[in-house]
């Protein structure tokens, strides 16, 4: 069944009452008076007025760590935000498409785009919010003046972000890509038309590159997974600012226009939250705002 979503809670108070009235009396009427003042504050928020429920899925770090920052200044405009994840997977568009979330916070516009495109979601981008450029790390270098001839690098092997990686290989100088692959935004290794600086490129799955990362001379990953690993690995280099994969705030095409999804999504772009990303990850997130 759909989940019925931003919807405003309704008291129950009434209702419970008068059930556990007519079940046990005047003694467990009191009982149900204060279940019934529970329920009623959580229907009506602290300040007693109706509160708006936003369910959504989000990565760990750093999209759940935003969007808490932001929550007190939703609560003020009787916004809840519930978060039902924080690791978003291959059924979380799914999810949103068929109402069980009202919003999902994990990825970038052209991966959403290829999402709708095989499955026919009805999805839109509710606005960008900050990048986390894709980028080369090593234990063993500390420049990539020091990466020797007929390195092994492991990149993604998914179709987005192993583009990105080849591209930051290209651009510092190890490979070159055919010219329809680059500008399609889309390529694997079989795209090489030339390898400029002798290297071996493993494609693995994202999941398992930061595990396995001793097996490499250096590694290519977003840097939301360094981050929520911790790693301490040297950075090679790095896609640039001008990079299109924002990650963004997806909802249904319906809920563009909902003031409760553009409240959410003003709070993220708000000069305060943008500078707090700035100051908080020290440019391994990219807050929007400096694109612009």
């Amino acid at each position: 069944m759909k989940t019925k979503t931003l919807t405003k809670l309704v008291s129950i108070a009434a209702i419970t009452s008068l059930a556990l009235f007519n079940l046990t009396g005047c003694a467990a009427d009191a009982e149900a008076a204060s279940d019934g003042s529970q329920a009623e504050q959580q229907a009506t928020g602290a300040n007693g007025e109706d509160v708006i429920v936003l369910k959504g899925i989000v990565d760990l770090v750093p999209h759940s760590e935003i969007i808490e920052h932001i929550r007190p200044q939703l609560e003020e405009q009787g916004i809840e935000i519930e978060l039902v994840a924080t690791a978003a997977d291959s059924t979380t568009n799914e999810r949103l498409d068929s109402g069980e979330i009202d919003f999902n916070y994990f990825q970038h516009l052209p991966y959403l785009e290829s999402e709708i495109e095989a499955n026919g979601y009805d999805l839109a981008s509710a606005g960008g919010i900050h990048i986390e450029p894709i980028t080369a790390y090593s234990d063993k270098y500390s420049s990539v003046d020091e990466v020797p001839d007929d390195a092994v690098v492991a990149i993604p092997n998914d179709g987005t972000n192993e583009y990105r990686a080849l591209r930051i290989l290209e651009i510092n100088g190890f490979i070159v890509l055919d010219d329809e692959a680059r500008d399609s935004l889309s390529a694997s290794v079989s795209d090489i038309t030339e390898y400029v600086k002798p290297i071996e490129i493993v494609e693995i799955d994202s999941a398992q590159i930061i595990p396995t990362k001793d097996d490499y001379d250096f590694f290519i990953t977003n840097t939301n997974k360094a981050l929520e690993a911790g790693i301490t690995s040297n950075k090679l280099f790095s896609e640039g600012e001008d990079s299109p994969y924002a990650n963004i705030i997806a909802v249904r095409t319906e809920d563009l226009d909902n003031p409760a999804i553009v409240a959410l999504v003003d709070a993220l772009l708000s000069e305060e939250t943008q500078q707090w990303i700035q100051d908080n990850y020290d440019g391994a997130v990219i807050p929007v705002i400096e694109l612009n």
